[in-house]
């Protein structure tokens, strides 16, 4: 009986073993929008893919305060004018 042990091929030594719990990137893609602060904000979220799940919550607070900072700045813009009111009916 031969008792030789196998030889593990280097390959397989150096890879890591698969660990569904591991941080690992969902590869969602993300269109640019057009609006730097709005792209800013989604392209951080490719920051948690490396990050165990405990360190999602505090990149996704981060997008929100950006998406919302670019809303509120939609309300601060000045617009175009207002139309003249028509004169309403005389009494």
């Amino acid at each position: 009986m031969d008792d030789a042990v196998p030889e593990i091929p280097p390959a397989a030594e150096d890879e890591p073993a698969y660990d569904p719990a591991a941080p690992a990137p969902l590869n969602v893609p993300r269109s640019p929008t057009g609006d730097a602060g709005v792209d800013a904000a989604l392209d951080r979220l490719g920051d948690a893919d490396h990050l165990a799940t405990d360190g999602h919550v505090g990149v996704y607070e981060d997008v929100h305060r950006g998406l919302r900072d670019a809303l509120t700045a939609l309300d601060a813009r000045p617009g175009p004018p207002a139309p003249p009111t028509p004169p309403g009916p005389r009494s």
